[in-house]
């Protein structure tokens, strides 16, 4: 399966009218947060693939509207939920790091109450799916984990105990610009592969992408 990661910047190779040429094939579209409503609406217009969508800590055009409306426009906010799409399993936690009191920033107990938010739907898949979760979709990076040291990119520690605990596949994140695009963007953490979706970046998943959660 392949999965078109998309944050923070517009990428001119996805905002082009060769986008179907160069990611016609996509199952799935996943954005980790701090693009326009307009871009994403662009991709699923284009692509016609399902597109699952956390905020970041700008760009909240629509913001109240899919907090009561997660599904609307044809793309699905899952900012502190769960949801089963092309046969992944797929949770959200949007938002930053608190550093001036702005909109979507969490402390570390106030991101942990995040989580505990998914715990019953990653119980009720793990009984009935036999997996808690495939993909975990943030907008921040763990915990030393591609993260920087200022205020508003340190990463959660709450999220290496979330890997840890639940066994993602797949940790997809953004926040983090790559100033070089050649650097590294994946990182293994037990189990989970921690990648930075920054700009784009294409996911192939592997064939026997549900055994780590086992």
């Amino acid at each position: 399966m392949k999965i078109l990661c998309v944050s923070d910047q517009i990428d001119p190779l996805v905002y082009s009218s060769s986008i179907k040429i160069r990611y016609g094939d996509v199952d799935m579209v996943l954005c980790a947060g701090d693009l326009p409503l307009d871009y994403l609406d662009f991709i699923v217009s284009s692509l016609n693939r399902p597109l699952l969508f956390v905020y970041g800590n700008h760009n909240f055009e629509g913001y109240e509207r899919y907090l009561k409306h997660p599904g609307s426009s044809g793309l699905t906010h899952i900012g502190s939920r769960v949801k089963a799409e092309c046969g992944l399993i797929v949770a959200g936690l949007g938002g930053s790091m608190w550093y001036n009191g702005g909109k979507n920033q969490y402390s570390e107990a106030m991101m942990f109450l995040e989580i505990v938010k998914l715990v019953p739907s990653l119980i009720l898949n793990r009984i009935f799916r036999g997996r808690w979760l495939d993909i975990l979709l943030t907008h921040a990076s763990p915990r030393g984990i591609h993260d920087r040291e200022d205020p508003c990119h340190r990463g959660f520690k709450c999220f290496l105990w979330f890997m840890k605990t639940f066994r993602p596949r797949y940790l997809v994140h953004g926040h983090i610009h790559l100033y070089d695009l050649a650097s590294a963007r994946s990182t293994a953490c037990g189990k989970t592969l921690v990648i930075n979706a920054y700009s784009q970046y294409l996911l192939t998943t592997e064939e026997n992408a549900h055994d780590g959660n086992n």
